[in-house]
């Protein structure tokens, strides 16, 4: 039993055996056929584009360097270039315009050997993107002439205005560039070029850069920097103390400040003269006409004199300059001349304490404090060019007695007169003022038409004391017709 047992066995090992080998042999004979399958289509595609192959947008799977020459001088034959523009403006370049051909560059071959031809079976699921730059040719000279017969060229250009700080009301800020029309040649050429060499169909101008474009814009650190500094002019806030207040702030300090192309800012001194020069136009009373009503209620006007505010811009132009620079805030009267103020801002600007002369009645009066102190007639000088007493707003400038009054030197050396007097008022450097005249037999009336003085105003002794007795050295002293 057992040695037969054992020849049933060997005889079924041996049959198992036999069969492992034609299996193998059939496998060995099937993966043959595979791998030549396998490797030719690999050589295949030593020729032949992979599968899910896109060139410039078009499948070419399983085609040849050919065929895809062949496609790309159709392309250039066909080509034609759009460029757009700012304003709606549009051009289009076509290709016999430049003399545009195909010249091939090796590009479809070159791609066929950047294939991986032993992955051809991943190329049925996975997609491969490229592009072709073929090569071409052209008139260089044909298509400069294009490029300059652009719309963007030919047509009226606006330049770029960079962003500069802009005053809002209150204070500086970045105010928006603005783009302009005006196109960069060189960049333009270069990207109308670089268009063709790659056969792109359209090109924007705008999203190529070819505009010029604004030195600064909105958000430049420069323009940022340019508005602190203007702002920092605009802290200051200087009121001069007026009849009605007078401010200079931001709105008015902005208008002085400027920036160059560099974003430097200026403030400009020249400007600030001017304003005080207007300024003191309209403020200054020394020698203007003044309106006003005389003690016995008449209107009357007075021009000329030396009494009034008289503001000193040289002066008052350096504390100006130096506040604003600063940022300071201050109230203050301005800067005024030496001995050139007034006893207050308005028409009247001598106040309420003053001496009136009437040339034409010859009449004066003293009001203190707005009432009258003191009148009396009196004789100013005679009507001629050379003795009549002077019309304006002065002031008492020197007060003594037992003065003795010195005319012109004649041309015998000796003064036109020498007349004593014991009360003297001077209201001008030149020789006015008022003084006793015992030598009048009256006062008032016509009387100063032929027995005038030298340009004086004559009063009786009396009154001339009384006078004297009230006035204090620079009261103001109103003399009109």
């Amino acid at each position: 039993m057992t040695r037969r047992r054992q020849k049933i066995r060997d005889k079924k090992r041996k049959k198992s055996g036999n069969a492992g080998k034609r299996v193998a042999a059939v496998c060995g004979v099937v993966l043959g056929i595979l791998a030549l399958a396998y490797l030719g289509t690999a050589f295949y595609f030593r020729f032949h584009f992979l599968p899910n192959t896109q060139i410039n947008g078009r499948d070419f799977s399983a085609k040849t360097a050919a065929e895809l020459d062949s496609y790309l001088k159709q392309q250039i034959e066909d080509y034609s270039l759009t460029i757009t523009g700012r304003e709606a403006r549009s051009d289009v370049v076509k290709a016999d315009e430049i003399a545009l051909t195909y010249q091939g560059n090796g590009a479809s071959e070159e791609l066929l050997k950047k294939q991986n031809i032993f992955l051809w079976p991943a190329a049925f699921f996975e997609k491969e993107i490229s592009r072709a730059e073929p090569g071409v040719k052209y008139d260089k000279n044909a298509l400069e002439e294009k490029i300059s017969s652009l719309k963007a060229v030919t047509e009226e250009q606006s330049e770029p205005v960079s962003a500069a700080p802009e005053f809002d009301g209150s204070g500086f800020v970045p105010a928006r560039e603005k783009e302009g029309t005006a196109v960069n040649m060189d960049v333009l050429k270069e990207k109308v070029e670089e268009s063709i060499d790659s056969m792109s169909p359209k090109l924007d101008l705008n999203e190529a850069g070819c505009y010029k474009e604004p030195k600064y814009r909105a958000g430049s650190p420069e323009v940022k920097s340019a508005c602190d500094e203007m702002n920092r002019y605009c802290k200051a806030s200087i009121t001069y103390e007026m009849d009605e207040p007078v401010v200079v702030d931001a709105k008015i300090i902005s208008g002085w400040l400027t920036v160059d192309d560099e974003m430097k800012v200026t403030f400009d001194k020249d400007a600030v003269k001017k304003w005080l020069s207007d300024f003191g136009k309209k403020y200054d009373t020394k020698g203007k006409t003044r309106s006003f009503t005389t003690p016995d209620g008449r209107s009357a006007e007075v021009t000329g004199g030396t009494y009034g505010w008289e503001v000193d811009e040289k002066t008052e132009l350096a504390a100006l300059t130096q506040s604003i620079e600063k940022g300071e805030t201050v109230t203050k009267e301005p800067a005024y001349c030496e001995n050139q103020t007034a006893a207050s801002h308005g028409a009247q600007d001598w106040g309420t304490t003053y001496v009136e002369v009437d040339l034409t009645r010859q009449y004066m009066w003293y009001i203190k404090d707005g009432t009258v102190a003191m009148e009396t007639n009196v004789v100013t000088g005679k009507p001629t060019p050379d003795k009549e007493t002077p019309q304006g707003v002065y002031s008492i400038l020197e007060m003594k007695r037992d003065k003795v009054l010195t005319g012109e030197i004649q041309a015998d050396g000796l003064p036109e007169y020498e007349t004593p007097v014991d009360y003297w008022m001077r209201v001008t450097w030149t020789g006015i003022g008022f003084h006793d005249a015992t030598w009048q037999s009256s006062f008032g009336g016509d009387r100063y038409i032929d027995h005038g003085s030298h340009g004086c105003i004559n009063m009786s002794l009396d009154d001339a004391g009384r006078l004297y007795g009230m006035l204090e050295m620079g009261t103001p002293v109103v003399m009109h017709y």
